[in-house]
């Protein structure tokens, strides 16, 4: 099959006018440039044409509280009470239905791999269900339907804050031990469309020498190792009271971080944090929509990205499903913050949510448009009320800052159509989220 992109975003500030994309398989063979033509029988893309985009960290049971916990005022720590509730709904029919709708949404925004924090593993008590990982097939399989990539960040979470045991709400999240946790996740199967990485949930859930268990258990298999850190001031606080030390100089001294390490939020880091990070080339993963959502605060993105840190982003609680905004936010609330523009150039922002955000959940071969790289790709409409007269040479700015996933019209995923014409080719993603969000509300939409 050869694809023609009227223009496509091969790095840079600029997209490349006439480029035909060669693809085998579900790899890309051959980028031929200065085709002011499409070659006869070539599939036409038209607008602009970029890897596919990844979500490199995601709570897909969320989306089904998106706008419900909006009135009144309340903290991190109010809303993470209705999370519970809806954490608690959940049985593995019933997250397979959410997921696959969630994924849906995801592919329809140009999203063709995700990174998704899976830590609701068991029944509500705690209980395991007969097959220990039915929670997780049923995620895998619901982007598998969806036609995207996962990446299973199966999400080590033992404790209920640090010193303390589970509260109701957590129980289901727990394997009780770490141990308990290897055994499991080594049991879950991968596939041509779905990895297995691993995951600390925070310094309050997974103690120091628990983490180092996870930590060497991605070590041993090379995967992909995430951890919420410093989300909140009082993490911070806690953390040192009972250790003397910062969550992300704990992960450290558990020998946590290092390339393939991705601390998400680091909302609140010392500089030292940023310091470790940057040393270890480890990537920051902002979700600043669901961030705002929260009242989170806002990461010190130059700052990260002067130690050294690289960057990805997610949509996390589901608040938006949208990586332009994602991206562009990062550069956006800082300006805010710093009171000064610049502080991230257009084509780093774009390459957070594509290349860099694909190596950060494990898929080192998608994320650019090379030969050998997988045929995941997004289709942009260059003629949408956002993006109309928009040029080839500010290409990336233009995206990143004007775009939406309303613009997305095509999206290829190992060479196949999973969305065409702005539609999902296997899903009614509308009504699946209406019907998979209602039953789990009792019949309430």
């Amino acid at each position: 099959m050869e694809l023609w992109c009227e223009c496509a975003w091969l790095g840079g500030e600029a997209a490349t006018a006439g480029v035909v994309i060669g693809v085998e398989g579900e790899r890309i063979v051959t980028v031929r440039v200065g085709c002011a033509e499409a070659p006869e029988g070539a599939v036409v893309l038209p607008g602009y044409t970029l890897p596919g985009l990844a979500n490199a960290h995601s709570h897909a049971f969320q989306r089904a509280f998106r706008g419900k916990t909006e009135v009144g005022r309340g903290t991190f720590w109010t809303w993470r009470e209705r999370m519970y509730e809806a954490a608690a709904r959940l049985d593995p029919d019933s997250y397979f239905a959410l997921a696959r709708a969630t994924f849906g949404e995801m592919a329809l925004a140009g999203i063709t791999a995700v990174g998704e924090f899976h830590y609701v593993h068991h029944t509500p008590d705690g209980t395991l269900y007969d097959d220990p990982n039915a929670m997780g097939n049923a995620v895998i399989a619901a982007a598998r339907e969806a036609g995207i990539r996962i990446t299973l960040l199966d999400t080590c979470y033992l404790h209920g804050g640090i010193g303390e045991e589970p509260s109701e709400g957590q129980r289901r999240f727990s394997d009780g031990t770490v141990g308990r946790w290897v055994e499991r996740v080594s049991a879950i199967e991968s596939g041509p469309a779905a990895r297995v990485g691993a995951a600390i949930h925070s310094v309050r859930a997974v103690a120091p020498e628990e983490a180092a268990v996870v930590a060497g258990w991605a070590i041993e298999r090379g995967a992909p190792l995430h951890a919420h850190v410093s989300e909140q001031p009082a993490e911070n606080e806690a953390c040192l009271a009972a250790y003397g030390r910062t969550p992300t100089e704990l992960l450290a001294e558990a020998g946590s971080l290092s390339e393939r390490f991705t601390a998400i939020h680091v909302t609140h880091p010392t500089d030292r944090d940023r310091a470790l990070l940057g040393e270890a080339r480890a990537t920051a993963c902002f979700c600043p929509t669901t961030e705002r959502n929260l009242a989170d605060g806002i990461g010190p993105a130059a700052a990260l990205r002067e130690a050294g840190a690289r960057f990805a982003v997610g949509s996390d609680s589901q608040a938006v499903i949208d990586l332009f905004e994602e991206a562009r936010a990062i550069e956006l609330d800082e300006r805010l913050a710093r009171l000064e523009r610049g502080n991230q150039d257009a084509a780093a922002l774009l390459e957070a949510a594509t290349v860099d955000g694909q190596r950060a959940i494990g898929w080192p071969e998608a994320g650019a448009i090379e030969r050998g790289r997988l045929a995941d790709l997004v289709n942009i409409a260059g003629d949408s009320v956002r993006l109309a007269g928009i040029t080839p040479d500010t290409a990336a700015a233009s995206l990143v800052f004007a775009a939406t996933a309303a613009d997305v019209t095509n999206v290829i995923v190992g060479g196949e159509f999973i969305v065409r014409d702005g539609r999902h080719v296997r899903l009614d993603v509308p009504r699946e989220l209406r019907s998979s969000i209602a039953a789990l509300n009792g019949g309430v939409p």
